[in-house]
């Protein structure tokens, strides 16, 4: 079951940012991830900022299993489907469970 959970999700972020992700020249984009320790979910953004505007940040998904595990295979597959660049906030002191790794490696200025 978990696995088709994981599906909905990763399918549900991936094709909502298809939908944002217009390719226009001198334009960033990437995906936030954001922790959050009190509702205990995870949620995703698709952030977008063109060259001398502001920052547009779009909601794409709320990740209710509020689990590291899953977390990092859901963001192992998001990989393999997008070359997105993957920020995180609200994770300093945590690390992924199978690699040990930080996930965030240093505080970002939103935190």
């Amino acid at each position: 079951m978990e696995e088709t959970v994981m599906s909905k999700d990763l399918e549900v972020i991936y094709s909502r940012t298809e939908l944002l992700f217009k390719r226009i020249s001198r334009t960033q984009y990437w995906i936030q991830v954001a922790n959050d320790p009190y509702d205990r979910s995870y949620n995703f953004f698709f952030n977008s900022q063109r060259k001398g505007e502001r920052l547009k940040s779009v909601p794409l998904h709320r990740v209710d299993n509020y689990d590291l595990k899953y977390l990092e295979q859901l963001i192992a597959e998001l990989r393999k489907k997008t070359s997105l660049t993957i920020r995180f906030i609200g994770f300093t002191t945590l690390r992924w469970p199978k690699t040990q790794k930080l996930i965030q490696w240093k505080r970002d200025k939103l935190e």
